[in-house]
């Protein structure tokens, strides 16, 4: 089987498991899924955030993404718990459907080595 296939295949059933889970089985797109592994990676679960926390929370979420690709490399959590990350490497320029895909695939990788999904 192709790894577009795979990758496909896998994408839906991560998604379908996640909204499920956490959207009454309405499908979560991909900002949302980001916007949970924010949340995941700073464990602070029982609390609101504003508009620029939200925002800090996927950008915490892409950074531990792309982590193992090179991109960006954990540096140290401040005094309230958010974890920093170093740029180790820009980002190639990417069209939108290339983005798509390596963040997808990205995703996948997280939630298979969380054991969530095979």
């Amino acid at each position: 089987m192709s790894r577009d296939i795979i990758l496909k295949e896998r994408w839906e059933m991560l998604v379908e498991k996640l909204s499920e889970k956490f959207s009454d089985g309405d499908p979560l797109e991909l900002d949302a899924i980001i916007y949970l592994i924010g949340l995941q990676e700073l464990g602070q679960y029982h609390r609101s955030f504003k508009k620029d926390e939200k925002i800090n929370l996927m950008h915490i979420a892409i950074c531990r993404l792309l982590e193992p690709y090179g991109y960006y490399e954990f540096d140290y959590f401040d005094d309230e718990g958010w974890p920093h990350y170093l740029v180790k490497e820009p980002l190639p320029p990417l069209k939108a459907g290339e983005q798509s895909v390596l963040m997808k695939e990205a995703i996948v990788d997280y939630f298979i080595e969380k054991e969530f999904i095979q």
